[in-house]
Formats: C-alpha cells, sequence, structure tokens
C-alpha cells in the first residue's frame, strides 16, 4: 500500500515567552484536525517540542498536496487564534504569509514528507527539534548512514552493505532549490566536506542504494530567508524509516548521545549542544538547551500505533546532565569567541548596526 507521511510544525504561540504551548492551544489544533478531515486522512498524531506544536499526518494523496496542507493550515490558523486570545507570547510567529497557497512550503511551518510502499511492518522514527536549524541534523545523520562506528550494520547486514545516497542541498541559494547528490562510502569525503557546514549545506533526504527506498527526509526551509528578517529559529523536523534496509532504531538514535553543538539557543544566535529529551518538553535555560525529541511509531495501513518515547529512557538522563553541563560551559563565554556564532549568521542585527556606526569613529593615525 503507497501511504504518504507528512510533518507539519510551527510556533504559533507560547506561555512564558518561547517556553510552551498552553494546553488549549494544544487541543485547539488537535480537535480542528480530528474534526474537519473527514475522509482526508488516515490518521494523526500531535505533540509539541518547546513552543512549537508538530502534526503527523498519514494519507495517501501523496506529497505537497493541497488538501492535507490546507487542513494544517487551517489547523495552526486557529491555534493562532487562541494564542491571541490567551495573550501568548510570539501568536503565529512562524506564519509568515498572510494567505494559503497551493501548499504550507515556503509559508513559515517546517515540512517534512515522504511517499512510500508500505512494508507489511512499517516503524519510523519522528524527531522534532526546537532553538536550532535543519544543519543540526547532519551530524546524526553521518553517523547513521555513513558510519561503521556507529552503525554496524553498513558492515553487518546485506542489505545496507551498498550504503546510501545523500541528497544534500545549499540552503543559502534562495532562488531555487539547489541540491547535489553523494553516495556513501565512495564520496565519504565528499559528504563530510559538506556537511561541516550545517548553516549553508544540509542534509534534505537520504535513500538506500539497495533498495532504491527512500529512508529519511528533513524539513530544509529557513524562516530568516523566507520573512526576510529574524523570525525565531527554523525548528527542523526529521522522518526516519528504520530495520530491513535502513539501520536499526538504536544505530539511529545513538548519535543523538554526542550532545553536538548546533547554531541555536537564546535569539538564535549562539553554539549551544543540541539536548535529547523526552516528547513535549517546553525549554528553559537561555531558550534551551537547543532540544531534540523522538516519537517512534508502527504503521499498518496508514494507521498508526501509540507513540514510544525513544528519549525517555534512563539511559538518556545521563546524556542530559552531560549536555547541560556542556551548555553551561560554553554559555559561560557569553558573547565572545565560538559562543557565539559568527556575524554572517547571528539573527539579531543589532550588532553588525552597532559596528557600523563605530567604523565611522575609527582613525588612522599618523606620525
Amino acid at each position: 500500500m503507497k501511504i504518504t507521511l507528512s510533518i507539519i510544525k510551527a510556533d504559533i504561540g507560547a506561555i512564558g515567552g518561547h517556553m510552551a504551548p498552553s494546553a488549549r492551544l494544544v487541543e485547539t489544533v488537535r480537535r480542528h484536525v480530528l474534526e474537519t478531515s473527514g475522509d482526508l486522512l488516515l490518521d494523526s498524531y500531535l505533540s509539541y517540542t518547546g513552543d512549537d506544536i508538530a502534526m503527523l499526518l498519514t494519507h495517501n494523496r501523496g506529497t505537497a498536496d493541497k488538501a492535507v496542507h490546507q487542513l494544517a493550515w487551517d489547523a495552526l490558523m486557529a491555534g493562532t487564534e487562541v494564542a491571541r486570545a490567551q495573550g501568548l507570547y510570539g501568536a503565529g510567529q512562524d506564519l509568515v504569509q498572510e494567505a494559503f497557497s497551493a501548499n504550507v512550503r515556503g509559508m513559515g511551518p517546517a515540512v517534512a514528507e515522504m511517499e512510500i510502499d508500505e512494508r507489511p511492518n512499517e516503524p519510523f522514527l519522528f524527531f522534532a527539534a526546537d532553538k536550532t536549524d535543519p544543519g543540526a541534523y547532519n551530524l546524526p545523520l553521518y553517523l547513521a548512514f555513513a558510519d561503521p562506528m556507529n552503525t554496524p550494520g553498513l558492515i553487518l547486514s546485506q542489505k545496507l552493505a551498498q550504503g546510501f545516497r545523500f541528497v544534500i542541498m545549499d540552503v543559502t541559494h534562495t532562488a531555487c532549490d539547489r541540491v547535489i547528490e553523494l553516495v556513501a562510502p565512495e564520496e565519504l569525503y565528499d559528504i563530510a566536506a559538506l556537511l561541516r557546514d550545517p548553516q549553508r549545506y544540509v542534509v534534505e533526504s537520504v535513500w538506500s542504494r539497495t533498495s532504491g527506498e527512500q529512508a529519511a527526509v528533513v524539513s530544509t526551509s529557513r524562516l530568516r530567508d523566507i520573512a526576510g528578517k529574524h523570525t525565531g529559529k527554523d525548528d527542523p523536523v526529521l522522518l526516519i524509516r528504520t530495520q530491513m534496509h535502513f539501520p536499526s532504531t538504536g544505530e539511529l538514535l545513538a548519535p543523538f548521545q554526542v550532545g553536538h553543538f548546533v547554531a541555536g539557543g537564546l535569539r538564535g544566535s549562539h553554539n549551544m549542544p543540541l539536548m535529547p529529551c523526552p516528547l513535549n518538553t517546553p525549554v528553559s535555560y537561555f531558550d534551551g538547551p537547543p532540544t531534540v525529541t523522538c516519537a517512534a511509531f508502527a504503521c499498518h495501513e496508514g494507521r498508526l500505533t501509540e507513540p514510544v518515547d525513544a528519549f525517555a529512557h534512563p539511559f538518556w538522563d545521563s546524556v542530559r546532565e552531560r549536555t547541560a553541563a556542556k551548555a553551561m560551559e560554553i554559555r559561560r563565554q557569553g558573547f565572545f569567541g565560538s559562543a557565539m556564532l559568527p556575524m554572517a549568521q547571528l539573527e539579531y542585527t543589532g550588532v553588525a548596526e552597532r559596528i557600523e556606526q563605530l567604523r565611522e569613529r575609527f582613525q588612522n593615525r599618523t606620525e
């Protein structure tokens, strides 16, 4: 059976600044999807990560379907009205366009979709991140799909032995999508050379070279490029199929124990470690740390099981403790050096404007 998995996610308002959406807002979005979808959807699931609400929708209408995207947009608009009525901070923040067009791509929400031929058992993982950008998934995807030190299945299983094809996007090219396709393991160094720059080169999707099936998809939209100004970080989502011709669930989760440094945190302008957290976790420390959650599902004929919270296991408590220590250590540097992003990547332009004003006061010293 051919089905489509669609994730659509946005920040439409939160309590206490950027911490978490209200219970009433979450319920409004959930109820709108359930009550207005009719026979459009096969199933749906809703959760939040930090201040972002994410909808997982299953259907058989293909990717970028106008009706499905319209449903998600209307649900987010209904939630925005509640956010405004409650006085939540940043009501409708990620909905940077005024009216719905063909689909929500380029309108603010993060979108990740894949159309698949559903296997007899179809396990997959739904990752959602807050206070960071799409490049945050570069390292986990590289380790999971290209590094046998992380994924022994690459040398143990014939179903993985041919490796994977990476589709990588240059997200600074805004006129149109600019992508390159590289294969692992033959072009491993080329993949690494690009992914080391997560503010420019971002993994868009990963494909099995054994079966030709899609393994993963990442939302690659950048709010700054859409809105033309700072409106918040992109808060990307990631969808990964697991087992059989893909890495195991454990191999896909393991890279997140690194707590690797990503762009984000307070005002979107710092380097902070990515912390794996339980589902429906708010943010806190310096509007962070940047947070990622993971819901594991099984799917049959488009119907979802209940989610398993992949980062709720006691093992991840120690990872969170270590990540918290890393976050506190780098924040001790405040504005200085590598603690803050390079000038071109800063979400707020105040420091650039200040330096421009100071340049006029410099004088050439002569004897």
